[in-house]
């Protein structure tokens, strides 16, 4: 009996066996530029479990004839980080590269993601996050600027076809599984490649002829029909918004607990929820950002399911709230005018005066340190003056 599982057995080995990615794998995409050019880049993987992040790693270290050393934020500490360090000292001496792969960054907390940047810019390590979450929340700026972020999808049904086939075959048991036993499996995978060969992987243990009974033994309990971070997902979260701002309660509720059950982050849906409450309710109740900030912290504090309990009841709050799109549209007609007058200088009297020079150049004139005080005078530069940005 073999020992390594299906899915590590199945790992491609090189950009061309990689099935799906179409927009980051292929003439012209990131990937395949980076690799031909040769010249290592650090980066960061942004995608679900099971669409190959690893295996990108992995892969472009091959490619660049480096060191491949692998960490998991989740169990990795100080001297961890420590030991990568010296090993990739080592390296450096003989003339050899390092790729440092850390799996679920975002779970390092900032001072373990700061002990990262000097070797990171000085070149000692050539540095390959993988994260579920948003990088923008989750990486600290300093490191992500340093970095190219690759959005890595889930797979489409389509390609986890293909994943299948190809290890029924590897497995020598394309007779054993029916093609409708393939595409249960393809549907529940959720774009999870790892998900579908496990879920294989057992089905071929459990009986000789795998069909949809078997799959269904091997796969338990799975919620069909929904990917965390593909087309449905989406669909999910856009009707979910959607019907709070519709006022639809009913259908709000409906749309949360699909996406709970389905296992979707429940920072994810409290994330949304703070937007909607700024860019749909907004002046109409301004207690709801309020509301909205509180759920998410409470999420973080409480976890699932009892969190459940917390998501419902915002929820229910924000959808019956009042709404009013005044302050989102004002920030809009705020950025577009801003984009085409970046040059204007600031009108002199709104200056300030620390000197008697500037004082006598007329910089901050007029003005009083009054609470409210109000100068009869525009406050915008002269030649946008008549420009109305805010309008109730």
């Amino acid at each position: 009996m073999n020992r390594v599982p299906l899915a590590e057995r199945m790992r491609p080995k090189n950009l061309d066996e990689v099935v799906g990615q179409e927009e980051i794998i292929g003439e012209g995409k990131i990937l395949t530029e980076i690799v031909k050019k040769g010249e290592p880049v650090n980066l960061i993987f942004w995608g679900p479990p099971g669409t190959g992040k690893t295996t990108l790693a992995r892969i472009l270290a091959r490619e660049y004839k480096a060191d491949f050393v692998e960490l998991s934020a989740v169990t990795a500490g100080k001297k961890d980080i420590a030991t990568v360090v010296e090993r990739a000292r080592q390296n450096w001496n003989l003339g050899t590269r390092t790729v440092l792969f850390v799996d679920e960054i975002h779970r390092f907390n900032k001072a373990q993601q700061d002990a990262f940047l000097p070797h990171v810019e000085s070149g000692l390590i050539i540095l390959i996050g993988a994260t579920t979450e948003n990088p923008s929340f989750e990486v600290i700026s300093p490191l992500l600027s340093r970095s190219r972020v690759v959005v890595v999808s889930p797979l489409s049904k389509a390609a986890i076809l293909e994943v299948l086939k190809r290890a029924i075959k590897a497995e020598k048991a394309t007779k054993k599984v029916t093609a409708k036993a393939l595409d249960y499996l393809a549907e529940l995978s959720g774009g999870d490649a790892r998900s579908a060969l496990g879920d294989l992987e057992l089905a071929l243990s459990l009986a000789p002829k795998v069909n949809e009974e078997v799959v269904k033994e091997a796969a338990g309990k799975k919620v069909p029909g929904y990917d965390k971070a593909g087309d449905k997902h989406y669909d999910n979260i856009s009707a979910f918004i959607k019907s709070m701002r519709g006022g639809d309660t009913d259908a709000a509720l409906y749309y949360l607990a699909r996406m709970v059950e389905a296992g979707e982050d429940p920072k994810f849906i409290a994330r949304r929820m703070v937007i909607f409450a700024s860019e749909d309710i907004g002046l109409a109740g301004n207690g709801g950002l309020s509301l909205a900030v509180s759920c998410f912290e409470a999420i973080e504090r409480v976890g699932m399911p009892e969190g459940g309990i917390i998501l419902s009841h915002v929820v229910c709050a924000l959808t019956k709230s009042k709404k009013s799109r005044t302050s989102y549209d004002a920030w809009i007609r705020a950025q577009d005018l801003a984009r085409k007058s970046m040059g204007l200088p600031v009108p002199t009297h709104l200056r300030n005066a620390p000197t008697k020079l500037m004082k006598d150049l007329g910089f901050g004139k007029g003005q009083k340190w009054e609470a409210g005080f109000h100068l009869d005078k525009s406050y915008l530069p002269d030649e946008i003056k008549d420009q109305r940005i805010f309008i109730d």
